[in-house]
């Protein structure tokens, strides 16, 4: 119990720059409790006392806004940042050195009773602040899941999924930025450090080349209409257009 909390602490000194003790983490981080209740609490149910786990599970969501199904199985060395709204299920699996940020939830889609509902995260997976990851799959080890995502279907290792519902990011260019994405690091709180999802990125494209075009248009309209060219009457009609007498003109 003492050598995994201890592993705790060091984990999130590790991978949190805010953290500048290990009395600070130990008294003032809420995945750090969260984790000390849900090992209390899942002790209790594998020893058949389904209640007394559920109220631990209950006290532990109380203090920490945490909460954790007794039942699920969480690996060593899980670091949840914040963790305000996070919602793990009964189901779940969680593996080592995992990430997770508040508002995240391994919930599951089906009612049945003895079904494996939650998903099971191998090791190493980051899971971004409000993320849904929903029904009883598997998210590869190294896997990094963005902001707001909701993934219902399996995430290959090492692949990074984002929007809803989610998909994955092209692994060639992926490996053709990577690089840059080493310098700019993985952000847990959106895909790209303005917060812009690769394809809005792309849609903003299309519109800026859109106003681009239209205006261009404009200026060769109003240099026709300047030449004398009677658009409503000569490019209204295309049986009326000349090629040839439109490229003079501009010439």
């Amino acid at each position: 119990m003492f050598d995994r909390l201890r592993e705790d602490l060091a984990s999130v000194r590790e991978r949190d720059p805010a953290a500048r003790s290990t009395w600070e983490v130990l008294t003032c981080y809420p995945g750090v409790h969260a984790l000390i209740f849900h090992r209390f609490a899942h002790a209790a149910w594998q020893a058949g006392f389904y209640w007394l786990g559920r109220f631990v599970s209950h006290i532990g969501r109380f203090f920490t806004g945490i909460e954790i199904h007794p039942a699920a199985v969480i690996g060593r060395r899980v670091f949840i940042d914040h963790g305000m709204g996070v919602v793990i299920g009964e189901t779940a699996e969680v593996g080592d050195d995992c990430t997770i940020y508040q508002g995240v939830t391994l919930g599951g889609t089906s009612l049945y009773r003895g079904t494996k509902r939650h998903p099971t995260l191998g090791q190493g997976v980051v899971v971004g602040a409000g993320a849904k990851v929903l029904g009883g799959f598997t998210v590869g080890d190294g896997a990094r899941i963005g902001s707001n995502a909701v993934v219902v279907k399996p995430v290959p290792a090492g692949a990074t999924v984002v929007g809803n519902p989610a998909r994955i990011l092209d692994a060639e260019r992926e490996s053709a930025r990577a690089q840059k994405a080493e310098q700019m690091g993985f952000s847990a709180y959106g895909v790209t450090r303005d917060m812009d999802d690769p394809l809005s990125k792309a849609l903003h494209g299309l519109l800026d080349h859109a106003v681009e075009t239209d205006r261009r248009l404009q200026v060769l309209v109003e240099r026709l209409e300047a030449a004398g060219i009677p658009l409503d009457g000569e490019l209204a009609a295309a049986d009326e257009f000349d090629p040839d007498h439109l490229s003079k003109m501009v010439d």
